[in-house]
């Protein structure tokens, strides 16, 4: 039999080909992938990393109104480029009950996780790039130094 479909394992092999990352292809402007890439670069990160450290930052202020309608208004606005990047599975999962939480205080539904999290990024992109680099520092201060050349 050719092909890559041909599948012949059992479910608790499927089960350990589990991946530990999810795949998330996001909208976002040209200047805010330029301001990602520098962020990355300036911290010796890459692109996927920054972006999850974007979330864990912008997930819990959901809590207030004010910025669940910041994050769709993020969401709104135009975003020409498609970025794909690969978050932790927890953090991926958060993106439900984030949704979830925005649709509760907005009545509005967020209709796909990679929407969630393009509006996530998008409304972390918004402060001030020199804030965001100084954030980025502090959560990566206790990083090994092995991860930090990665």
């Amino acid at each position: 039999m050719s092909g890559i479909w041909a599948w012949h394992g059992s479910v608790e092999e499927d089960r350990a080909m589990e991946c530990d990352e999810v795949m998330v292809t996001v909208r976002i402007t040209a200047a805010e992938r330029t301001l990602l890439r520098r962020l990355a670069q300036g911290h010796h990160s890459d692109l996927s990393e920054v972006v999850a450290d974007g979330l864990l930052d912008v997930i819990p202020t959901l809590q207030s109104p004010a910025d669940a309608y910041r994050l769709l208004a993020a969401l709104a606005a135009p975003a020409p480029c498609a970025l794909t990047v690969w978050l932790p599975t927890p953090l991926a999962d958060l993106l439900v009950p984030g949704a979830a939480r925005v649709a509760q205080v907005t009545g509005v539904r967020i209709g796909s996780a990679s929407a969630m999290l393009g509006a996530t990024l998008r409304l972390w992109l918004t402060q001030d790039p020199n804030r965001l680099a100084a954030n980025l520092s502090v959560m990566h201060a206790g990083r090994p130094a092995a991860l930090a050349a990665a």
